[in-house]
């Protein structure tokens, strides 16, 4: 072994500085000293090669580090790679190849860096570990987010690697999204005589899920235990996280109960099936796992409450949120601004407006600085009101605070000027997002156009629609429907017609509203018979293809039934009145339709029919019903009745 002449009085070892620059700032020494010949320098490789103890290798390394140049040889670094993986330290081993990365990528790219330590690291002799050097190269590179020249290795290396620099391979390519090719890197692992571990399967089986192949993820779960080999927390969420995004619950819940039979669920699995139920609306399955958590010990955080005030301001529990922001006190969980943004859109569905507002002085009582979201919320909820001018206060706060505005909140305001039939402010506010740098997206050219067809300027909404055509933007079924109703209500039914019909065309799928428009327009435009085939075949086709969004509503039923009776179809009027009531629950206005249709027909035994239904149903006649039914009996002849029913009123 190599003597050397003398050391320096104090050695800092390289692996107590920071492994990524410290131990490897040598890059900017110039040139080799004499001393650095070959022949001193392949004496100092043999004298860390041939080391009895690890201290006694970095000595000599960190001696000799400052005086070389990794730019111009790795020898040295090679040498202590190979000595630290021989000895099994392989994380140590890693973190000085990966500070080596990051020096050589100063000059050189990528796959030259790889190249040059992959031969350095090969140019060793007399070396056992040459499998697990490039092991830990590969693990390294995809450390540093180079996983196609941690592949070069593992083609180059001519043997298989072991399970963990396989495992950091494969996880590499799949963070690149190019799963293909992570399968067809597996299938070669295989070929070769991997083993998979539990982390190899816990990468397959991330990569089904992400790809929407739970099916397959499954079978992976199962040869896995086949293989003797047992899943652990992390592979039965990353499981249980793939079926709820497909939503998936029953099957989602079966992994669950499979997993507490042997493994204990954490945090992120109740998160995961708890956030897979509040989006299905399962209050009750979501506060179930919440207090299972709470048995077993496991305590929640900010995601989990998250999760619960979501769902509650979803279906409208209010009132319930309180109690878990007492919880969130126990457990020392600081809510958070998704949180407050939860609560304050919650309120303003409620319409409490006044509450919200009251959330956004606690919010920042706390500290915690409203973003454009939580702007948005409040905006929406003054527009929602009517109060229009209080949302744009806030808009101009906004600008005070530095809040960087979106479409959205521009889209609100124009929404909020819409409604209330300001259409120039609307416009200048579409004008003033421009200016910003904000150009008009399809939310805002469809909010236009059923401003306008509101507005009877039906005009400027064609106008609109044309434009969205030429910059790109397809019409949604709320502008189409907006058109197809401006057109009827102004006396153009044969454009409204047109307009459905490039709907269709189109590829927009109409929904109740649309039915509803069309087939009222029909109607006021004396074209029963056309609205009446019009409702049919939509009912028909939205039976065939399951399309509930399509389906007619209790208000379509009831223009229907109004305008045949009035035009003294009452036959037809209850062939759809009876078929209304078999699917909804009918009102006393549809009643009071039926009642005077029948009337007119002299047919009094069906009122009398209808009035006992009312009473069964417990829909009580109210004095509008009583002066039709008075008015009918009077001229039917039946003044007893009619007596009884003027005695009502």
């Amino acid at each position: 072994m190599l003597k050397l002449k003398s050391f320096p009085p104090k050695i800092n070892p390289f692996f107590n500085q920071n492994p990524s620059a410290a131990f490897l700032s040598s890059s900017a020494t110039p040139s080799l000293p004499a001393e650095s010949s070959p022949p001193y320098l392949a004496n100092l490789v043999a004298s860390i090669l041939s080391s009895s103890t690890t201290d006694q290798a970095l000595r000599i390394f960190n001696s000799a580090s400052p005086s070389i140049n990794p730019a111009k040889t790795l020898k040295l670094h090679s040498a202590i790679v190979h000595f630290l993986t021989g000895k099994r330290l392989y994380v140590k081993a890693r973190c000085l190849i990966e500070g080596l990365i990051e020096i050589l990528r100063k000059t050189r790219k990528p796959h030259k860096v790889c190249s040059s330590i992959f031969t350095a690291l090969n140019q060793i002799e007399h070396s056992n570990c040459e499998g697990n050097v490039f092991g830990v190269l590969i693990n390294a590179l995809c450390q540093k987010g180079l996983p196609d020249e941690g592949h070069w290795v593992y083609r180059k290396m001519g043997r298989l690697p072991p399970v963990q620099p396989c495992n950091a391979l494969l996880n590499g390519i799949l963070k690149t999204g190019r799963v293909q090719l992570m399968w067809e890197v597996y299938h070669d692992m295989v070929a070769n005589g991997l083993s998979p571990s539990e982390v190899t399967y816990g990468i397959l089986i991330d990569a089904c899920c992400d790809r929407g192949d739970t099916e397959k993820a499954r079978l992976l779960l199962e040869e896995m235990v086949q293989r003797g080999l047992k899943p652990t927390v992390v592979i039965y969420t990353t499981l249980i996280r793939g079926l709820c995004t497909e939503s998936k619950m029953l099957e989602a819940e079966a992994a669950f109960m499979r997993m507490e039979c042997g493994v204990a669920p954490n945090l992120y699995t109740y998160n995961v099936l708890m956030d897979g139920y509040a989006k299905m609306v399962c209050v009750e399955k979501v506060r179930k796992l919440y207090y299972a958590m709470l048995d077993g010990g496991v305590l929640p955080n900010v995601v989990t409450y998250s999760i619960l005030i979501y769902l509650l301001c979803k279906i409208g529990e209010l009132v319930a949120f309180r109690s878990y922001f007492v919880h969130m006190v126990k457990f020392n969980v600081i809510p958070n601004i998704y949180i407050y943004n939860c609560l304050m859109d919650g309120l303003c569905d409620a319409g409490d407006l006044s509450a919200a507002k009251a959330m956004l002085v606690e919010m920042e009582k706390f500290g915690i600085s409203p973003d454009v979201v939580t702007y948005g919320i409040l905006m929406k909820g003054y527009s929602r009101t009517g109060r229009v001018e209080g949302a744009e206060i806030l808009f101009s706060k906004m600008n005070e605070a530095g809040v960087v505005m979106n479409s959205v909140v521009y889209n609100t305001l124009i929404d909020g000027y819409c409604k209330k039939g300001s259409m120039e402010k609307a416009v200048g506010i579409c004008s003033r997002m421009m200016e910003t740098g904000l150009q008009p997206d399809i939310v805002t050219f469809c909010t236009l156009i059923n401003g306008y067809c509101k507005a009877g300027k039906l005009e400027a909404a064609m106008g609109l629609y044309y434009e969205m055509g030429i910059k790109g933007y397809k019409p949604d079924v709320v502008a189409y429907t907006s058109l197809i109703d401006g057109h009827f209500k102004n006396g153009y039914a044969d454009a409204a017609l047109q307009l459905h019909r490039e709907m269709i065309d189109a590829g927009v799928a109409p929904n109740a509203f649309t039915l509803s428009c069309v087939v009222d327009g029909l109607c006021k435009d004396g074209r029963i018979n056309n609205a009446i085939s019009f409702f049919l075949e939509q009912t028909k086709v939205s039976m065939a293809e399951a399309d509930v969004q399509c389906f007619p509503s209790k208000v379509t039923y009831s223009i229907l039934i109004s305008s045949l009776c009035r035009n003294g179809r009452v036959f037809q009027a209850s062939k759809f009145f009876s078929d209304m009531r078999s699917r909804f629950e009918p009102e006393a206005v549809d009643y009071a339709e039926m009642v005077e249709g029948h009337f007119g027909a002299k047919r009094v035994f069906p009122v009398m029919m209808l009035q006992a239904d009312m009473m069964k149903k417990g829909i009580l006649a109210n004095e509008f019903m009583y002066k039709i039914l008075e008015r009918g009996y009077q001229e039917t002849a039946y003044l007893a009745s009619a007596q009884k029913c003027r005695d009502h009123f």
